[in-house]
């Protein structure tokens, strides 16, 4: 216990001295003061994916149909709620759509604090996507594209609602929340064979998260352009792990369309 209390302080030191004093107005939020229960949770996913890959490989898949449901409809209704609550907060503070800095909109910075938490708590969920992958025994979605998105963002948005909670990074979460809404919506009743023939939204989800990725870049490149005080760093950063996830993205849905048109083929 006291290794581990010393491991956390030398981490809080050395993140502090990387990226400077954090932001007072969310010291004491769950999971943000100490780095290591964001570690470890990250680790138990990664470790999981492998031992839980050896584990199943010779033993019959799970159907986990009704957990599917129960699962998605849930990360439906929350993305749901942070895109309206993220809309509603930001409007309440009379954000800049261009570029918003940290400190100008008072209470309604703390709003949409509170739901950006939400955000970054639904990263950890979201490993669930990949724990029903494995039980099912679907390998082939778990990608590397699918693994490094998971596993990076839940550890970014630590960082990011340590140091800067509000402002400028409201617009991803915005799209993002958007795009989950359409995207858990059709996992859920996809689990759901009767439903099939409705789910015409399927084959623009892949489209609509690369159009996420691009309107993110050039929204967080603009405060770069046309500065207000919020981190430069921080700007920089964001557009380059975006371009990681189009350059993947892409690569992605390309794969997938030449994969139709071989299988159209055969």
């Amino acid at each position: 216990q006291d290794q581990l209390e010393a491991l956390d302080q030398q981490i809080n030191v050395f993140v502090e001295y990387m990226f400077g004093p954090r932001d007072a107005r969310v010291r004491g939020w769950l999971l943000l003061d100490s780095y290591l229960p964001t570690f470890f949770l990250t680790l138990l996913y990664v470790l999981f994916i492998w031992l839980g890959t050896k584990y199943m490989k010779n033993r019959p898949a799970f159907s986990l149909r009704s957990q599917l449901i129960v699962y998605n409809l849930g990360v439906t209704l929350l993305s749901l709620y942070m895109f309206i609550e993220l809309i509603l907060s930001t409007w309440e503070g009379r954000y800049n759509l261009q570029c918003q800095n940290l400190h100008s909109a008072g209470d309604a910075d703390i709003r949409v604090a509170k739901v950006l938490w939400w955000y970054y708590f639904s990263k950890a969920i979201e490993f669930t996507d990949t724990i029903f992958f494995v039980l099912r025994k679907k390998n082939n979605q778990i990608t590397f594209l699918h693994v490094y998105h998971h596993a990076t963002m839940f550890n970014i948005w630590w960082c990011v609602m340590n140091w800067i909670p509000c402002g400028q990074g409201f617009f991803g979460p915005t799209l993002n929340s958007f795009i989950h809404v359409f995207m858990y919506s059709y996992y859920g009743l996809s689990a759901v064979p009767s439903m099939h023939k409705y789910l015409w939204w399927k084959k623009y989800l892949t489209q609509g998260q690369l159009i996420q990725f691009l309107l993110t870049i050039a929204h967080t490149l603009s405060a770069a352009v046309v500065p207000c005080g919020f981190p430069l760093g921080c700007l920089l950063f964001q557009s380059s792990y975006m371009a990681t996830l189009v350059i993947l993205f892409v690569n992605f849905y390309v794969k997938k369309k030449k994969k139709k048109k071989l299988n159209r083929k055969m």
